[in-house]
This record gives C-alpha cells, structure tokens and sequence, in this order.
C-alpha cells in the first residue's frame, strides 16, 4: 500500500484490535466501531489478516471514510488509520 504516512504522529480517537478476526468480520468489526464516533474522528484499527490489509481501506472508502494510513507494525500485524466521514 502506498499509504504509508505519518501514522505514529496522528493521535487516534479510538483505537479497534480485531487480530485473529478474518474477512469478513474485519470489516463487519470496523464498520460499526465508526458508526459509533463522531464525524472527523480517527479510529486505529489493528489487524492480523493479510487479506484485510486491502479490504478494509477499500470498504470503508466505499463507505465514505478517508484512509488517512496502512502500516506494517509487526511480522503479522498491520495498523490502519480512519478519518470518519
């Protein structure tokens, strides 16, 4: 992924730990993390599942949100960064 920004920098409003959930769980667990928070919030989400690491950027920009990043964190582990819509 081509978003590899300044993520430790931005301060997430609320952060969502899904490693050991799969497709499509990851994003089911995401979608509705979001429809908890406010609009310009920013959720962290932390997944293990390679496949999510395209699958959740791709579905919650469908959504509306902006993916502000997609992070490699650890050997298995990845760190998304969401801007509510």
């Amino acid at each position: 992924m081509s978003r590899r920004a300044e993520s430790r920098q931005i301060e997430a409003n609320e952060v969502l730990d899904i490693r050991g959930e799969v497709c499509p769980f990851t994003f089911i667990e995401t979608k509705l993390k979001l429809e908890e928070m406010k609009s310009g919030e920013i959720l962290r989400v932390i997944i293990d599942h390679e496949p999510a690491v395209r699958d959740v950027p791709r579905s919650v920009e469908q959504e509306g949100h902006e993916v502000l990043s997609v992070e490699k964190v650890g050997e298995k582990e990845w760190s998304i960064l969401i801007k509510k819509k």
